[in-house]
């Protein structure tokens, strides 16, 4: 293990050239940043490291990395208000880390952009799984289709990834929108949580399936009137989820939701 200080100090493999992804690592805690580096630096990406919230918010404005691994505890600035800050100019793909196991946390940042969390401790093949399927999720791609999905309150275009609701446009995340396209695309189908996990998060990714009900729960809040009575993604009990193309609520009697 490399012993030098990473503390606010842009670190580089050798492998890394001009056109290495970069990742911002905004962690205060040495010993982890010292592992996300060695770990990442290993799996080839170029790295830069900040100790603090207000450290990583100069960063970023002037790197602009392709990825944030993102602390919620740090000084200086807290993690959620470096997201708020980020998400004011940039839609920076944002793995957070947390040694918050409430499941509130973790909501509350997704609801402010985050993309993805992972909660210590944690494994090197998880981190470096969980950020190759974020970047492959988040890289520019041809659309499949480009033709807008329209239903009853709700539309949604592949091409410029916008969503509207009754008229008005719903800023979504990446994988709040990939979720959405993946069930509106396939009206009444039902998807296990392990068949989103596979198309959304990539079949590297090594969480469990309660991730998918985390997200689907800010997706919810998003999109829906009322997220308790969902008109459009609706819960099978034990089977997943499926898009009501209706657009018709549910009643209070049925299934319990994610």
């Amino acid at each position: 293990m490399d012993d030098q200080p990473t503390r606010d100090v842009e670190i580089m493999s050798e492998a890394a050239n001009g056109l290495a992804t970069t990742i911002l690592v905004v962690e205060d805690e040495e010993n982890i940043a010292n592992l996300v580096r060695f770990y990442l630096e290993k799996a080839g990406y170029r790295i830069v490291v900040a100790a603090d919230g207000a450290k990583g918010i100069e960063l970023h404005a002037r790197e602009h990395p392709d990825l944030v691994i993102l602390d919620l505890m740090l000084p200086k600035v807290h993690g959620r208000d470096v997201l708020k800050q980020i998400r004011q100019w940039s839609q920076t793909p944002v793995l957070m880390l947390t040694a918050l196991r409430g499941e509130e946390d973790r909501i509350a940042g997704l609801d402010q952009g985050a993309d993805d969390y992972l909660t210590k401790p944690f494994s090197a093949r998880e981190l470096v799984s969980r950020v190759r399927a974020i970047l492959r999720r988040t890289a520019p791609r041809p659309a499949t289709s480009t033709e807008t999905l329209r239903f009853p309150g709700l539309l949604i275009h592949p091409a410029t990834r916008r969503v509207e609701i009754d008229g008005h446009a719903v800023e979504l995340t990446a994988k709040e929108f990939l979720l959405l396209l993946t069930l509106a695309s396939a009206p009444d189908q039902v998807f296990s949580r392990e068949a989103l996990l596979s198309r959304v998060w990539g079949f590297e990714y090594l969480g469990d399936s309660r991730t998918v009900d985390v997200h689907i729960g800010t997706l919810r809040r998003k999109i829906e009137r009322d997220p308790a009575q969902p008109r459009y993604v609706k819960t099978l009990w034990r089977a997943g989820y499926k898009f009501d193309p209706q657009g018709e609520a549910e009643s209070t009697g049925d299934a319990p939701h994610a």
